[in-house]
C-alpha cells in the first residue's frame, strides 16, 4: 500500500506539492487527477525514488521512500508519462535486460508471461525502434510490471493508444489492481471514472477532493438533472412544468428535447410524465443525467481557483 503524509516538495521559490496526505489500500485503483502542472508526476517522482520530498513522510509496503528506497524499488513498478527504451534493442532482449537488472530468478520465463499479459508476444523480436509510440508505450508497461510489484504507478499509461490499445491495457490495469496497489494519474476523465475505485484530484500542489467517482457526482450535482424527449415543440411543455412544485429549473435543448431539475430526494419524475400525456405530448424518452467527470473536475478546480482569487 502507498501512506502519504503531508508530503512537500519545494523548487527554489515555488511549491510543487503542499502537504499532501492520503492512502492507497492493497487491492485499489487510486486515480489520480489534475491539470498540467498540479503535481502529480512530482509526487509520482518522490514515490518512485527519483527525488526526496522537502518536508513529510511517504512509505510503499512499509518501507520510507528516502530511508528504504531500494526495499522500495523492489516492490514498484513504475511507468513513466516519457518511456525510457533503448530502441536499438528488440522487445524480448530490453526486457531481458530489465529482468536481469531486478535478479529475476527464471528471468525468460518472467519476460514471456508478462509479454504475453500486455499483448506483444508476436513482437518479441522486433526492434523497439521500428515500434509505434502506442507498442513502445506497452513495452514500458511490461517492464514494470515485470517482477510483480506490489506497488504499481503508472503516469498517463494509455498515451498514445489506439482504442483497441487502450481497452487491452485497461484490462490488464484491472487485472492487477484486484490483488495490488494501483496508482494511476490520467488526463483521461472518463478513464478515472471506469477504472478507480476512489480517485484524488490535485490542483495547484493540494489535494481538492478524494472519494469514489459515484460519490463526487451525488455531493456535487446538488440536484437530479432528468432529460425529457417528446414529439414536436417544447415551449409550452417548458412553461407547464416550470409551474409546478418542487421544479428548480427546465429548459428547453432543442426541438422534441429539454431538461429539468429537482431536489434530490423528492422525485417528480412521475408529475412530469403525467403531465406531459395529459398535455397530449408524445413521450418517447426521460432519463436522469449525472455530472461527468469532466464536469466535475473543472468545477472543482474552478472553485479551488476562485477561491484564492478572493483571498488574494
Amino acid at each position: 500500500m502507498i501512506r502519504v503524509e503531508e508530503l512537500t516538495k519545494n523548487f527554489g521559490s515555488r511549491r510543487a506539492i503542499d502537504n499532501l496526505s492520503f492512502e492507497a489500500r492493497q487491492g485499489e485503483i487510486l486515480g489520480f487527477l489534475g491539470p498540467n502542472g498540479a503535481g502529480k508526476t512530482t509526487t509520482m517522482r518522490i514515490l518512485t525514488g527519483y527525488m526526496p520530498p522537502s518536508s513529510g513522510t511517504a512509505t510503499i509496503a512499509g518501507y520510507d521512500v528516502v530511508a528504504d528506497s531500494l526495499n522500495v524499488r523492489k516492490r514498484v513498478g513504475y511507468l513513466p508519462e516519457t518511456v525510457p527504451l533503448y530502441t536499438d534493442m528488440t522487445v524480448f532482449d530490453y526486457l531481458k535486460f530489465m529482468s536481469d537488472l531486478r535478479h529475476l530468478p527464471n528471468a525468460e520465463d518472467a519476460v514471456a508471461e508478462t509479454l504475453e499479459q500486455v499483448g506483444l508476444i508476436d513482437r518479441a523480436e522486433g526492434y523497439i525502434g521500428n515500434l509505434s509510440k502506442g507498442m513502445r508505450q506497452r513495452v514500458g508497461l511490461a517492464q514494470a510490471l515485470l517482477h510483480k510489484p506490489e506497488v504499481l504507478i503508472l503516469d498517463e499509461p494509455t498515451i498514445g493508444l489506439d482504442p483497441a490499445q487502450i481497452i487491452e491495457v485497461r484490462n490488464v490495469i484491472r487485472e492487477v489492481g484486484q490483488e495490488r496497489t494501483v496508482l494511476l494519474s490520467t488526463h483521461i476523465l472518463s478513464e478515472a471514472q471506469q477504472l478507480c475505485d476512489r480517485i484524488l484530484i490535485i490542483n495547484k500542489g493540494k489535494i481538492v477532493v478524494e472519494d469514489t467517482p459515484e460519490n463526487l457526482q451525488s455531493r456535487l450535482t446538488g440536484a437530479e438533472r432528468v432529460q425529457l424527449r417528446v414529439r414536436g415543440e417544447t415551449a409550452d411543455l417548458v412553461q407547464k412544468i416550470s409551474q409546478m412544485k418542487g421544479i428548480q429549473t427546465v429548459q428547453g435543448i432543442s426541438e422534441g428535447l429539454l431538461e429539468f431539475q429537482f431536489a434530490p430526494g423528492n422525485d417528480l419524475r412521475p408529475e412530469v410524465a403525467r403531465l406531459v400525456i395529459q398535455s397530449n405530448s408524445d413521450l418517447l424518452e426521460m432519463r436522469s443525467i449525472n455530472l461527468s467527470l469532466e464536469e466535475i473536475f473543472l468545477q472543482l478546480t474552478r472553485d479551488e481557483a476562485e477561491l484564492a482569487g478572493e483571498g488574494e
